[in-house]
């Protein structure tokens, strides 16, 4: 999987690299570049795109600057999101989590007006972090009233 992917990742960022594309300029060419040995399962193509690179308001895809601070907070926004979509989708109450991938889901879910997740996820944590914390607070009692109407 590892040589594929990282194939793959390495044809995208050549792609990329100078020039923005789109998903649909992109994915002809992906699909007859890339060719996997049998016992590959490589990542479909949105994902690889998702996970490696940042999309511009036009909807295209590229290579994520190191020296531009808007795309490091974009990409480490969308780990704290990933890691956010494991406490959504879990049971029970969360004993260790990260209070930051927290904060992220709950302003993704708010500008969503997904109440409900952030209700849920809110039952999970201890109750003192809950009060401790103004913003998870906010988002806690804001959504509860939401969620209500």
């Amino acid at each position: 999987i590892r040589d594929s992917e990282k194939t793959a990742l390495l044809w995208l960022r050549q792609q990329l690299k100078d020039c923005p594309q789109t998903y649909q300029d992109i994915q002809p060419r992906f699909l007859r570049e890339l060719h996997q040995a049998g016992h590959e399962q490589l990542p479909e193509l949105r994902d690889l795109l998702e996970e490696n690179f940042i999309q511009d308001e036009a909807g295209r895809w590229y290579v994520p600057d190191p020296n531009r601070a808007q795309d490091i907070e974009r990409l480490r926004e969308r780990a704290l999101l990933r890691e956010f979509r494991v406490y959504s989708e879990g049971k029970g109450r969360l004993k260790v989590f990260r209070s930051e991938a927290v904060r992220a889901g709950f302003r993704d879910a708010w500008r969503r007006r997904d109440y409900a997740t952030i209700v849920r996820v809110a039952g999970r944590l201890p109750e003192r972090v809950l009060q401790e914390d103004p913003d998870l607070l906010m988002y806690y009692d804001n959504a509860l009233l939401r969620a209500g109407e």
